[in-house]
């Protein structure tokens, strides 16, 4: 748990493991060990092959290192996942654009729901006066 009482989650990175590069956006990670303090790191979970990856939570660590290992005492230490992903809050993206996010055309008739058999046919039914068919044996 963190200091405001937020569970710590998220599975990981396909490069887990792998050394950051130097001189990035971010920095060195280890430096933020150095000076002791301390980074949201998001962690996004797995819980069995073939299943998506699900947000966690969230955890709280100084460096990556760390961060990969309160990740895995958090959301795999009683194998309930099978994959983590751990990335820094800082890095990740955030498109908020509602242009970019809501088409300008409405494209209702391409999701499904929107067209219901059963009512039509039993509006037509009392139309004709006629009654539901028996079920097939």
């Amino acid at each position: 748990m963190t200091e405001n009482g937020d569970r710590m989650i998220d599975e990981g990175d396909p490069n887990v493991g792998a050394p950051e590069p130097e001189g990035g956006s971010s920095g060195d990670p280890r430096g933020a060990a150095r000076s002791g303090t301390l980074e949201a790191w998001e962690v996004f979970r797995q819980e069995k092959d073939g299943d998506p990856m699900r947000h966690g939570g969230n955890v709280m660590a100084p460096d990556r290192e760390l961060a990969l290992h309160y990740a895995r005492e958090m959301f795999s230490r009683r194998g309930e996942s099978v994959r983590l992903w751990v990335v820094r809050r800082a890095d990740i993206g955030i498109l908020d654009d509602l242009d970019l996010l809501q088409p300008p055309l409405d494209r209702s008739f391409k999701k499904p729901g929107g067209y219901v058999m059963r009512d039509k046919l039993a509006a037509a039914r009392d139309r004709a006066g006629t009654s539901k068919p028996k079920a097939r044996e």
